[in-house]
């Protein structure tokens, strides 16, 4: 392993190296054969203070001047059981690029084995690697707050899964990679000294202007409301909100088995490992509130240290907890609202956007094509029940607002990734071809304008292209 110079104009630090040692394990990346630059964003890079990177460093065979790579440990509920002791099993955070937009953690995913790879191999393969990187960045362009990719390189070694694949790294960048089951393994190690220093490196990297413990997990309740509703707003299904895959920051992360609706269903699954739909599309809003909730367990010995008693810290972190259904329905009426021209969707605005919801599940229109058709007039192309959607659209065209084609312009994207697309740029890359790969991120990249030549991307899967499950698959 050596170090760089080459990336001399980043300016890298790590702050979260500088907590106690039992927060992270220090351990550089294991070195690769043959690294080879798959996908590289520009425009991120630029962003971050550096135009030339060397893909040695995204393979982590080379490490950047100032940087102090470390796997960070974490606990978490899984589909609702509790694992005591997670972390980054395949992930090495090099640092923190300081910019003057912020922080942002550099994290080389698939870097090789940590004390935390139980029995992985540390390892990521091509597929999952090129499918975080094409759905992350539309995320991005369609402004829902995300981690992001900066580069996907292929190792020149094969990673063996049900057969042996191309073995690749992502650099993934966030605003922090802390979670709320790192919240949790603490909590659970009733380590009190360690919980405060987690919350004082939040709120002081996240959320400055909260005021004490409550005032952080109000901050954070916020952030997750304005996230899911997001979400809600593309169709989009995470597939695994374990709370050690709730980023704190209140961006996505963890981009494993999601998908994209296309036929409509409220009750959309397409995790492999989901069997009881636990993470279906409509639990979304339910499951985030309880993954709050073990958020706030582990605040209470802080809010008992600032008020004097459990009964009263208990108290305190309920009545913030309680108001999140309100926080995110607010949110739910402004996305929804913007999806169907609604300046200032209210209570009574609701129903519209449900009866709408009802008619695309009635018929398994595709989410997609139908919102984004009410601004150009074809959404009843994609309806069977056509004379219903009529009856509807004569409600809607009497509520929207003035300005409703400017405000559904932003809000309903032309295209989405949509997974048979993203399988079919897997494919292509295994044979050699990185070409739709690259067309998928460059068309995303501006979803709500899509090029003519483009639009054969906005078309739902034929019979035989429909992808009904999803794969981690790291």
């Amino acid at each position: 392993m050596v170090q760089s110079e080459v990336q001399s104009e980043v300016q890298f630090d790590n702050s979260y190296a500088r907590l106690p040692e039992r927060f992270f394990t220090k351990i550089a990346p294991e070195e690769v054969p043959a690294p080879e630059m798959v996908l590289f964003n520009t425009e991120l890079a630029a962003q971050l203070g550096a135009s030339d990177w060397d893909p040695a460093v995204f393979a982590g065979n080379v490490i950047p001047d100032g940087a102090d790579p470390l796997a960070q440990v974490y606990a978490g509920h899984q589909f609702g059981g509790w694992s005591p002791r997670l972390g980054d099993g395949r992930a090495v955070l090099l640092g923190e690029a300081i910019t003057e937009q912020g922080r942002f953690d550099i994290q080389l995913k698939g870097a090789g084995r940590t004390p935390y790879s139980r029995n992985g191999d540390g390892r990521a393969w091509i597929g999952p690697v090129l499918r975080e990187f094409i759905v992350s960045e539309f995320m991005q362009a369609a402004g829902v707050p995300t981690t992001r990719a900066l580069a996907a390189v292929r190792t020149g070694a094969r990673v063996q899964r049900e057969r042996a694949f191309p073995g690749a790294i992502l650099t993934r960048v966030a605003a922090s990679h802390i979670r709320v089951g790192t919240f949790q393994y603490f909590t659970a190690q009733e380590d009190l000294e360690a919980v405060k220093l987690l919350a004082d490196h939040v709120r002081a990297r996240h959320f400055p202007e909260a005021d004490g413990t409550l005032g952080l997990y109000e901050a954070i309740l916020a952030a997750q409301a304005r996230l899911i509703a997001k979400w809600m707003g593309l169709g989009f299904v995470h597939g695994v909100m374990n709370t050690d895959n709730m980023a704190i920051s209140g961006e996505t992360i963890d981009y494993g088995p999601c998908a994209f609706i296309d036929g409509y269903s409220p009750k959309a699954v397409y995790s492999s490992i989901d069997r009881q739909g636990r993470y279906a599309y409509e639990q979304q809003p339910s499951i985030a509130h309880w993954n709050l909730a073990q958020l706030g367990s582990c605040f209470v010995p802080l809010m008992e240290a600032e008020l004097g008693s459990q009964a009263q810290a208990i108290d305190a972190l309920s009545e913030v907890l309680n108001r999140f259904p309100a926080l995110y329905q607010a949110e739910w009426r402004q996305v929804f609202g913007a999806k169907i021209g609604l300046a200032d969707a209210g209570e009574d605005d609701v129903a519209l956007v449900q009866d709408l919801l009802a008619l695309m599940a009635k018929d398994g229109a595709d989410f997609t094509n139908v919102f984004h058709g009410l601004s150009d007039g074809t959404a009843r192309d994609w309806m069977l029940d056509r004379e219903a959607f009529e009856r509807w659209s004569e409600r809607w065209q009497a509520r929207r607002s003035s300005d409703y084609a400017a405000l559904m312009a932003r809000a309903n994207p032309a295209v989405i990734p949509r997974t048979h697309r993203i399988e079919q740029a897997i494919e292509a890359s295994l044979a050699g071809d990185d070409s739709l790969a690259k067309r998928l991120v460059r068309v995303l990249s501006t979803p709500f304008d899509l090029a003519e030549a483009d639009r054969d991307l906005i078309q739902p899967p034929a019979e035989d292209e429909v992808v009904a499950q999803t794969f981690c698959g790291t």
